[in-house]
């Protein structure tokens, strides 16, 4: 007997968005680690997502290219993960926008708004509708996390759109996971603070406006993609059994919120 709990993931199938790169590229390469075979999109980074199918084993890793901005790319997606591997038993999304410059709300254009709410949110609701869908003709549960963030929680000044998209994906997974759990189908959140991926680069590349950030966060740093990724694919495993409608917040104390 192991005197260590393992992490396991063997057999299962996982889909997750924005897996070229940052926290989407850690959580793909830990998956297939912990035993998943992982289908993933990418929009623009065609080369990292190469590179990290060639990595982790093209018997193991698939890349499809997929434009999340709105609802029409999430049913495709969806097929290319069952066509592939055959099924899926994790959904994992990740993708997401924020423009680094503070935008005040009566500045903020109407194409930002809807621009953020399509890739954040309305992408969201389709991956889900379609995945779900699988997962109830699979027959045998599945699990969903949805990534959020700290401005989902406490709001973000200059960022509202985000801010509010965040917020919804909160609300989303609590009402997810109780009308899906006669299903056997797992729904939780996991909510980030700073993380230093390409996203948060320009931000965190200003000295003035880095220390604010460090400033705010008790630990003194920000996190990495990979201490993102390993309370994502905890969230997925048996030793997560009894855990849905979770918000797990992974933001270095930065936000306390129950």
């Amino acid at each position: 007997m192991s005197s260590e709990p393992k992490l396991s993931l063997d057999g299962k199938v996982a889909l997750i968005t924005g897996g070229s790169r940052g926290i989407g590229a850690a959580t793909v390469r830990l998956f297939v680690q912990a035993g998943a075979r992982v289908v993933f999109n990418y929009q623009r980074a065609k080369n990292e997502a190469g590179r990290i199918v060639e990595e982790c084993g093209a018997n193991l890793c698939h890349a499809v290219h997929a434009d999340l901005h709105g609802t029409a790319g999430a049913e495709p997606l969806v097929r290319s993960a069952v066509e592939r591997f055959g099924a899926i038993d994790v959904l994992v999304v990740n993708h997401g926008i924020w423009e680094s410059a503070d935008v005040a709300i009566d500045k903020m254009t109407e194409e930002q708004w809807r621009t953020t709410v399509a890739t954040n949110l309305d992408s969201t609701f389709a991956l889900v509708k379609h995945s779900v869908a699988q997962m109830k003709r699979q027959a045998r549960g599945g699990h969903i996390v949805l990534v959020s963030s700290t401005a989902g929680q406490r709001g973000e000044a200059g960022h509202c759109d985000y801010a509010a998209t965040k917020g919804a994906v909160i609300s989303m997974t609590k009402g997810l996971s109780t009308e899906l759990a006669p299903h056997g189908i797992y729904v939780n959140c996991v909510a980030p603070g700073w993380v230093a991926t390409d996203m948060t680069a320009g931000t965190l590349g200003d000295a003035e406006r880095r220390q604010r950030v460090f400033a705010a966060i008790p630990v003194g740093r920000v996190g990495t993609p990979d201490e993102i990724a390993a309370p994502i694919l905890f969230l997925c495993t048996k030793h997560a059994g009894f855990i849905t409608g979770e918000v797990l917040n992974v933001n270095g104390g930065a936000v306390l919120a129950g």
